[in-house]
């Protein structure tokens, strides 16, 4: 991959790229007559892309449809009203515009600070967590708007549905790694999902290397992403081309983190991708990562490595890997700063 290039050349003329799709109705159903199947599925397309289509996922299109309009009715505050929320140093909270910079990226190198809003919700562990209570980065409450009745309730109901949803596939990713079907269960015990719930702003005259959010991979484990009703996300492949997923409005677009790419030794991959801003429209996101527990300690996965394959990433916490991807993200952490200083 070619670091430095101006990623934002030839946007216009992005091909669509095809998908694997894999059904999940009759194995969520109680069935496990798909499960090989449908790992083997995963296998393939985690390997090729590190993106796939889910469908027949048990999220109602109401809900979603009702997080979309929650996440347009948040936006559609003033910038006063949202800066009540801005974002602390637990990820949590409101992030502005030309708020956030990926100065870790492998696959470009961003300059210019993307140009999406978003408001941020994570897991919440209660008063009695022992980490929150001694005051450990991650672990804080989220941040509610005060002046939008309902909202809350529609986020944590969307939360906690896709969250259990990720854990029902946990027995697919499994046995797509040829490990029990139970293996992850352990790991995901009081695991740590993050929302992003983001606006685009039209752009019509993007600046050279500018972004709506640059080119980058994500964090975690897995990525759950319903359909967006404006084009804007960008996949890059093997060969090192963009390219855009189509539109498949009954499923929901599933994607691997970095987190995973290292546990599996790069068995699996965590694909690069950004998102174009509209010219003329406002674009609305709700992606939704569903991760292990903060404190789970991962090394190489027994099946990812032997004599000639040796595990190519040191044994760390979700907590370690995620504080550093978060710190050379976000200006609001004292690290970036100290960073920049220098």
């Amino acid at each position: 991959m070619v670091k430095g290039k101006n990623m934002t050349e030839d946007t216009q003329v992005i091909r669509t790229q095809e998908l694997p799709v894999l059904d999940l109705g009759g194995f969520l159903s109680g069935s496990d007559t798909d499960l090989e199947g449908l790992a083997e599925g995963l296998c393939s397309a985690a390997g090729e892309f590190g993106f796939f289509f889910v469908k027949n996922h048990g999220i109602s299109d109401e809900l979603i449809n009702k997080v979309f309009s929650e996440t347009k009715r948040f936006h559609d505050q003033s910038m006063d009203e949202k800066l009540k929320l801005t974002i602390d140093d637990n990820q949590r909270g409101y992030i502005r515009p030309k708020a956030t910079l990926i100065k870790h990226s492998t696959y470009n190198e961003n300059t210019n600070f993307d140009s999406n809003e978003t408001i941020v919700f994570a897991t919440e562990y209660g008063e009695d967590n022992p980490y929150r209570k001694v005051g450990k980065r991650f672990y804080g409450e989220n941040q509610w708007p005060d002046k939008l009745p309902g909202f809350g309730a529609v986020v944590q109901e969307y939360m906690n549905a896709m969250t259990e949803l990720g854990k029902a596939t946990l027995p697919i990713w499994a046995r797509a790694l040829g490990l029990e079907r139970n293996f992850f269960a352990s790991y995901f015990e009081n695991n740590h999902t993050y929302f992003r719930m983001a606006h685009y702003p039209p752009e019509p005259n993007l600046g050279e290397n500018s972004f709506g959010l640059g080119p980058h991979a994500d964090t975690g484990f897995m990525t759950f992403l319903p359909q967006a009703a404006v084009d804007g996300l960008e996949i890059l492949d093997l060969d090192d081309q963009w390219f855009r997923p189509p539109r498949k409005d009954d499923c929901i677009l599933v994607n691997t983190g970095q987190f995973l790419e290292r546990w599996t030794n790069n068995k699996f991959r965590a694909s690069p991708h950004r998102v174009i801003p509209p010219k003329d429209q406002h674009r609305y996101s709700i992606a939704l990562f569903v991760n292990t527990s903060l404190d789970s300690v991962c090394e190489c996965l027994p099946t990812c490595h032997d004599g000639s394959n040796p595990p190519q990433y040191p044994t760390e916490s979700y907590w370690d890997f995620y504080n550093w991807y978060m710190v050379n993200t976000y200006p609001h952490f004292d690290e970036f700063k100290e960073q920049e200083n220098t």
